[in-house]
């Protein structure tokens, strides 16, 4: 009977690469630190002995997981994937792993979730928007696990986030539609329970209404839940009204494509019969037909500086600063001015 292999300790990885110990802990922990020369030399020892870090010791060294929660509302939309994406890498560097979970736009749900990554024992937690329970939060603190919320920035309120101004940003759109010389405005919002994105971003149209002297009765908001088939119903609905809106303002770029296949399907030309906007800049925008005008809002960059700001609350102590990051209108062929009637 063979006596089985013993399990290759730092020592041996150590002794083989001809390093200290410190040394190569150094090296697992933070690559960049070690020089390209001795970085090679402890690679090839690690593969060569098929050594694992004892990860269950580092949490109980330094009293961390060296996981970070995100929770996202859904996993279906792609605006949260290039974000996430970003974010993942990022924390990546600092030896972080990311467990990402869906809240399905349920409240109950999403603190549940939280509860499970605190009991999990989760350094820090990214969700997305402001819109819960303040008891959420306080518990959070109450265990110091430091919270970075993303994708909304509110200057008012006490959590820190990185994100952008999604009210602002929907104002600026709608600004230019009505300066288009549109008036009569239909909106497909995203779901506006527990979302304060999408919320705000109706607010910036009524905004943009008042500004310009339009009445809010010129307004029809409907709120589908995120996916392409409710965006064309959406559209069907508004359309069928007895004054038809010659603009439709969405809340995100799926919504909107649902609301151009439609539009096709109805016979109506975009933007000669009416306009279609989308929200988020996403590559499915660039390649609608016709391609839509949209809101760009810098995905990766939120999620690797709202990853930076949680690695700094982390091992820094710092509170957390809230960031706010700049959106831009993208032309394209979606928009123009509402034929004469």
């Amino acid at each position: 009977m063979s006596k089985l292999c013993p399990t290759p300790a730092l020592a041996d990885v150590a002794k083989l690469a001809g390093v200290s110990t410190a040394t190569v802990s150094r090296y697992l922990n933070d690559p960049n630190r070690v020089v390209e020369a001795t970085r090679q030399r402890e690679l090839k020892a690690v593969d060569r002995l098929g050594y694992t870090p004892n990860f269950a010791a580092r949490v109980m060294a330094v009293k961390r997981s060296w996981t970070i929660g995100a929770i996202i509302p859904t996993m279906e939309n792609a605006i949260f994937a290039r974000g996430l994406q970003a974010f993942q890498e990022e924390l990546h560097q600092h030896g972080y792993t990311v467990l990402v979970s869906s809240s399905a736009y349920d409240p109950e749900l999403e603190a549940e979730k939280i509860r499970t990554l605190v009991a999990h024992d989760a350094d820090g937690v990214l969700p997305i928007g402001h819109d819960r329970d303040p008891k959420i939060y306080k518990d959070l603190a109450r265990r110091d696990i430091p919270v970075m919320n993303a994708w909304s920035f509110m200057a008012y309120t006490q959590i820190a986030s990185v994100g952008f101004d999604n009210r602002a940003a929907m104002a600026e759109l709608a600004n230019r539609a009505i300066r288009l010389g549109h008036q009569r405005i239909g909106v497909i919002s995203d779901i506006t329970t527990g979302n304060e994105r999408a919320r705000l971003r109706i607010e910036g149209i009524r905004d943009a209404a008042r500004q310009n002297g339009l009445s809010l009765s010129n307004l029809t908001i409907l709120d589908p839940p995120y996916q392409i088939e409710n965006g064309a119903e959406a559209f069907s609905k508004l359309m069928s009204q007895g004054i038809r809106p010659k603009v439709i303002l969405c809340g995100n770029d799926v919504l909107a494509v649902g609301a151009l296949h439609r539009a096709r399907d109805m016979g109506l030309k975009v933007p000669k019969d009416v306009s279609v906007t989308g929200f988020d800049d996403i590559e499915l925008a660039r390649v609608a037909a016709p391609a839509l005008t949209t809101v760009h809002v810098p995905h990766r960059e939120m999620g690797r500086r709202a990853a930076a700001a949680l690695v700094d609350m982390l091992e820094n102590r710092t509170p957390g600063a809230s960031t706010r990051l700049a959106t831009h209108i993208v032309e394209r062929q979606s928009l123009g001015p509402p034929a004469s009637t």
